[in-house]
């Protein structure tokens, strides 16, 4: 699976930073080094599996010999979804080479392997134990049919036949679980490097001696201990949804779940008219086999049609809501009698993890749960949630949020119903539930600061906060062209050198690494150090795939990138050679070649054959929203300052236009170096055929390299139907070279590209630089050396 660009940039920065620290790692005791340790600080639905996958690759190539990795996990359910992705799922691609297995299946054999990178996985409950003389865990046990020592023992050790032992990685992927205990347990192996992740980061206590010695040691700050992933850029590539709406419902239980699903309804609807339509799910947080009124053990014995059981009685209102039972199930420990059974059409999953995989291949849509169905299940379809009073509390609310917050096909759609998490919340009072958002304001601002928190009020539905638009109206759409540079680089490949796995240039330079070698026989064991000149080979075709990853991160984006005019299989990718070697500098230097050949060559193009974008409902707050006559929307809101000044001009033109969403509504490809994706213009007007797309804020596109191409657009129909034009506030000039510079700060400027060059004209105010905008011809008087003549 291809990383997206701050998936890779993340792994790059944890892989660097262990290679740096393995040149001259600090030591505890003549054979034992201090650990490197890293915080990999991630939201949830971040990827945090893929990008420590790709960090545990990254740094296999800065080590001696081939690790073992051993990958933990808190739940079985994650254990084993985490062994199926790595060993032959969707992330076996970013760790090539790796033996995956179980734990509890490694064989000395596997340790022993030299040639071989090995990646264990097993959750963190096999250390959790004190004395480990009196455990049962088959961790510390001898297993008689592979070894006559027990697997602590084999990792402890990790020799190989020649008596060296191999590094070990550590790699927690939910860091926030760790304890002391298990912690110590872990130390006790001597890894190489401790890697945990976490949206919420938390250090146990344990691992602070190996952070004061790195803070004194290699003078560390408390940001050489995180890599730490933005949370805007998680949203901005639609891995999860761009807003979360909290509905309080100090009412019936019915009350709630009926506007769940007539919202639900409403974006099954929308979601069904997709390229890629799906079914919306939801889930219902709710205490098992609590009752109001009578104790539980009466409540068992009453037939189901007259069970108080808070699972019951959900599902029951949602079967006589029209809800098919067939796609309710109900996944807890509830009690029956065998006197008055459930009905047939009951479906319970009350044995826990035993029954994981039955429930998941179910494809359930309406899913009944406490709290224990949260770790493992992140269905991305799952927008909706309602949470009963009992379970109504501000932590365990921001707990369920993840499991809503991922984003089906992991990108925004033009409704926005599809990109929020809607919450049902039943509390007792008003003011208890005012107190529970506070709270879960607060967090979500510590754990999610870049997606948006509404508070619905008034027991309002979603349809209130959703502005549908008036009439039909679409653009062209825009992709990159790349045909023209195939040939450019097809002849730079061609230049590439060939290598074979030996030779001098191939072999890295001024590095030397240290590996422990057992020394001696019997019981005259001793343990030495010795010198390592070369690292672990790497194929060229890695160095060169990273590296275009790491020079044009939107390539996974945007149809493939550079990589994809490049004929990987050829036989020159497969030598192998060390990541410090001149063979992997000479690559990445033909890789930048590659990326700089693929901007100079390709354009911009609008393709009519290609179905439009057809512009959708909008998202609002009804309570800050401004109303405009001549939008597709009657009302806007968030709009800042000089937005609104123009989205006032645009609607005084009388002309056709719309506020275009930052993230799910129209977008324009950036066809430049170390761009991550996509702009989306601020505002779309509609001129007769011509749609013209205007951009408020954009003084960064005004100075950077992609500015000629986003605004020379070619079209592959009779005349050109999008074009776009920019907007900035103030007073600029143009010198010869075509660099810009702002001189003052009254009034507006309207860009576009004219007759091969850029052009720009000052107005006094927004209605003047609209109008101007909105002009087919556009004249610029021209100054000396090249300046824009202001009038």
């Amino acid at each position: 699976m291809r990383p997206l660009g701050f998936q890779q940039e993340a792994a790059r920065q944890i892989a660097d930073r262990f290679g740096e620290y393995m040149q001259d790692p600090l030591t505890i005791s003549r054979t034992r080094t201090v650990p490197f340790f890293q915080l990999l600080v991630s939201i949830t639905g971040s990827g945090k599996t893929l990008m420590l996958a790709d960090a545990v690759s990254q740094m296999q190539a800065h080590l001696p010999r081939q690790p073992v990795v051993l990958w933990l996990s808190k739940g079985r359910v994650v254990v084993w979804q985490t062994y199926a992705n790595l060993a032959h799922g969707r992330y076996a691609d970013n760790i090539p080479g790796f033996v995956v297995k179980p734990l509890l299946e490694v064989a000395p054999s596997d340790i022993e392997d030299t040639g071989t990178p090995l990646l264990l996985i097993a959750t963190v409950g096999k250390f959790a134990q004190r004395d480990q003389e009196e455990s049962d865990l088959r961790i510390y046990q001898a297993q008689l049919d592979l070894a006559d020592e027990s697997l602590w023992s084999l990792l402890k050790r990790r020799r190989t036949p020649e008596g060296i032992r191999r590094p070990l990685i550590v790699v927690y992927d939910e860091g926030q679980n760790l304890s002391d205990l298990q912690t110590e347990r872990l130390l006790e192996l001597d890894p190489d490097a401790l890697i945990s992740a976490s949206a919420t980061p938390s250090v146990p206590q344990a691992l602070e001696w190996i952070m004061d010695r790195l803070r004194k040691d290699k003078h560390w700050t408390e940001d050489d201990f995180k890599t730490t992933v933005s949370s805007a850029a998680v949203v901005t590539e639609g891995l999860v949804k761009r807003r979360i709406s909290i509905g309080g419902y100090v009412t019936p239980m019915e009350t709630a779940v009926d506007a769940l699903l007539q919202d639900m309804a409403d974006a099954a609807a929308s979601a069904a008219d997709l390229e890629e339509p799906f079914r919306p799910k939801a889930i219902y947080v709710a205490s098992t086999n609590t009752v109001d009124g009578v104790p539980i053990s009466e409540d068992v014995k009453r037939p189901f049609e007259q069970r108080q059981a808070r699972p019951i009685v959900i599902w029951r209102h949602l079967v006589a809501a029209g809800v098919d039972p067939s796609k309710i199930a109900v996944y807890s420990q509830l009690k029956f009698d065998k006197d008055t059974p459930a009905r047939k059409d009951f479906r319970l999953f009350g044995n826990g993890d035993r029954d994981y995989d039955r429930f998941t291949s179910g494809d359930f849509e309406h899913i009944i749960f406490n709290l224990s169905l949260q770790e493992g299940w992140d269905d991305p379809k799952c927008g909706f949630a309602y949470i009963d009073k009992e379970m109504a509390s501000a932590r365990q609310i921001t707990q369920v949020i993840g499991r809503v917050l991922r984003q089906p096909s992991a990108k925004h759609f033009a409704d926005p119903i599809l990109n929020t998490a809607h919450f049902y919340i039943r509390a007792d009072e008003k003011g208890i539930f005012e107190d529970i958002i506070e709270q879960v304001g607060k967090e979500l601002a510590s754990e999610h600061p870049s997606v948006e928190f509404s508070v619905r009020t008034e027991n309002r539905r979603a349809v209130a906060y959703r502005e549908m638009p008036t009439r039909p109206r679409a653009v062209p759409t825009v992709a990159l062209y790349s045909g023209p540079a195939r040939e450019p680089i097809r002849k730079i490949v061609g230049r590439m050198l060939g290598f074979k796995s030996g030779e001098e240039n191939t072999v890295g330079q001024g590095a030397r690494m240290q590996v422990l070698q057992e020394v001696g026989a019997g019981g005259n064991l001793s343990y030495e150090w010795i010198d390592i000149e070369h690292s672990n080979l790497i194929s060229v075709r890695s160095v060169f795939r990273r590296e275009v990853q790491r020079l044009f991160p939107g390539g996974a984006r945007r149809g493939g990138g550079p990589v994809n005019l490049v004929d990987i299989e050829l036989p020159k990718f497969d030598a192998l050679i060390e990541i410090t070697s001149p063979a992997a500098d000479h690559v990445k230097s033909i890789a930048a070649d590659v990326v700089s050949a693929f901007v100079d060559h390709s354009r911009l193009i609008q393709n009519e054959d290609d179905r439009p974008y057809s512009v959708g409902p909008v998202a609002i707050d009804p309570a800050t929203a401004v109303p405009f006559s001549n939008a597709l929307h009657a009302r806007y809101s968030g709009l800042n300052d000089l937005e609104l000044a123009i989205a006032r001009a645009i609607d005084r033109t009388q002309r056709v236009w719309c506020r275009n969403p930052e993230g799910s509504g129209y977008f324009i490809p950036l066809l430049d170096r170390g761009s991550t994706g996509v702009f989306f213009p601020d505002f779309l007007v509609w001129m007769d055929r011509t749609v013209v797309a205007i951009e408020t804020k954009g003084d960064h596109l005004i100075s950077e390299d992609s500015r000629r191409k986003l605004f020379d657009i070619t079209s592959t129909g009779e005349r050109s139907r999008i074009q776009v034009r920019m907007i900035t506030k103030g007073r600029w000039s143009i010198a010869a070279g075509g660099q810009v510079s702002k001189i003052g700060d009254d009034g507006f400027m309207t860009w576009r590209w004219e007759s091969g060059r850029l052009a720009a004209i000052h107005h006094d105010d927004a209605k003047d630089a609209v109008e101007t905008a909105l002009q087919v011809e556009f004249t610029v008087e021209q100054g000396g050396a090249g300046s824009v003549a202001v009038r």
